[in-house]
C-alpha cells in the first residue's frame, strides 16, 4: 500500500524544490495541499492536479505523511498538529524558532512513535556526500554561502537561524561533528541585521571555519577541504576539483543529474519516504536535528565573541 502524502505550505521553497518530486509519485500518492491564503493554494494545488484543503486537520486524516514549508513561526503549532493526528512529518529546518519548543517536538515524535525530519538538504547533496566518504585526515575545512544582495529584512537571529544554520549544519556534518566554538564574529548594520558571520570550530582535528555575507555581489556556496595529499574544492554542490601530488583534476556533473539532484532534495525526500515506509528514524531526527540550532543559540549568547 503506497503512502499518502500532503503538502502544507505551498510557497516559493515547495514550489521550487518539493512539488516537482513528489508529483512524480513513485511509491507514493500525492494527496493534496494545504495554505492558510486559499486562493493561491487554489491555483498551486490546480497546478500539479491535487486536492486543496481548506483545513489542516482535514489534510492531516487523509495523509501518512505530510512535508511541511509554512513559515518558521508556524512550525511548533503545525508539526505538533500533524503528530497530534499520527502523521510523519518532514519540516524545513529550523525544526522551531526555539531549541525548547523543538525538543518539545521530538518528545512528541517520540512518544507517537512518528517519524520526524528537519529537511538539511545539503546532507544529501551527492557532491558533500562523495567529499566527507573521500577525505582522509582533514586538517581544515572551510565552507562559504554568500547572498548577493540579501540583508534584512528580519534581525540577525533570524538569518542566522534560517540561511547561516544550513552553512553550520554542513560544515560540522562534513567536519565529523561534535565542534567546540574557538572564534568568531556577526556583524550587523544600524537596522540590528546581519551583514556578515564568520565562525571557527575544532572538530577533532580539524578546524571548521563558516562564512557568510549578505551582500556580497555573489551566490556562490563553496565548500575546501585540505587534507593529508589532497587539495579538494567543491562550488555549488555542481563542481569538484581536487589536487594530489600537483595534479589537478575535475569531476564533470552527470549530464542527467538534476538541479534539484545535485542540492540534495531528491535524495533528502526520498530518504524521508524511506523512513516512514520502514519506520525507521531519519537521518536528521531527534539530537542530530537540533545540534546545530544549539549552535547557533550559542553564538548570539556567548560573550567571548567580539561585536
Amino acid at each position: 500500500m503506497s503512502l499518502k502524502i500532503g503538502v502544507i505550505g505551498l510557497g516559493g521553497i515547495a514550489q521550487k524544490a518539493y512539488l516537482p518530486i513528489l508529483s512524480r509519485a513513485a511509491d507514493w500518492q500525492l494527496v493534496g495541499g494545504f495554505s492558510p491564503n486559499q486562493q493561491k493554494a487554489r491555483v498551486v494545488c490546480d497546478s500539479y492536479r491535487m486536492a486543496c484543503f481548506s483545513r489542516l486537520d482535514e489534510l492531516a486524516r487523509q495523509c501518512d505523511v505530510v512535508f511541511v514549508h509554512s513559515s518558521t513561526a508556524s512550525h511548533f503549532h503545525v508539526v505538533g498538529e500533524l503528530l497530534n493526528h499520527g502523521v510523519d512529518v518532514y519540516v524545513d529546518k529550523p525544526l522551531a524558532e526555539t531549541v525548547e519548543q523543538a525538543e518539545h517536538l521530538i518528545e512528541m515524535a517520540q512518544q507517537r512513535g512518528r517519524a520526524l525530519m528537519v529537511g538539511f538538504n545539503r546532507r544529501f547533496a551527492p557532491l558533500y556526500q562523495q567529499l566527507r566518504n573521500e577525505m582522509k585526515n582533514p586538517a581544515s575545512l572551510r565552507m562559504d554561502k554568500h547572498r548577493s544582495d540579501s540583508i534584512g529584512p528580519h534581525d540577525v537571529y533570524s538569518t542566522l537561524l534560517d540561511d547561516y544554520l544550513h552553512v553550520i549544519d554542513t560544515a560540522l556534518w562534513l567536519g565529523g561533528g561534535d565542534a567546540t566554538l574557538l572564534s568568531g564574529t556577526v556583524q550587523s548594520n544600524d537596522h540590528g541585521q546581519m551583514r556578515y558571520a564568520e565562525h571557527h570550530f575544532q572538530c577533532g582535528d580539524t578546524l571548521v571555519t563558516t562564512s557568510m555575507h549578505r551582500q556580497a555581489g555573489s551566490q556562490r556556496e563553496s565548500v575546501q577541504a585540505v587534507c593529508d595529499r589532497a587539495l579538494y574544492q567543491i562550488t555549488d554542490m555542481r563542481q569538484w576539483q581536487q589536487e594530489k601530488e600537483c595534479i589537478v583534476s575535475e569531476l564533470p556533473s552527470p549530464s542527467w543529474q538534476t538541479t534539484l539532484a545535485q542540492r540534495g532534495f531528491e535524495g533528502a525526500i526520498h530518504h524521508f519516504i524511506q523512513c516512514a515506509t520502514n519506520q525507521t528514524a531519519p537521518e536528521t531526527s531527534g539530537e542530530q536535528a537540533l545540534y546545530a540550532q544549539r549552535i547557533i543559540e550559542q553564538l548570539m549568547n556567548s560573550n567571548t565573541l567580539p561585536e
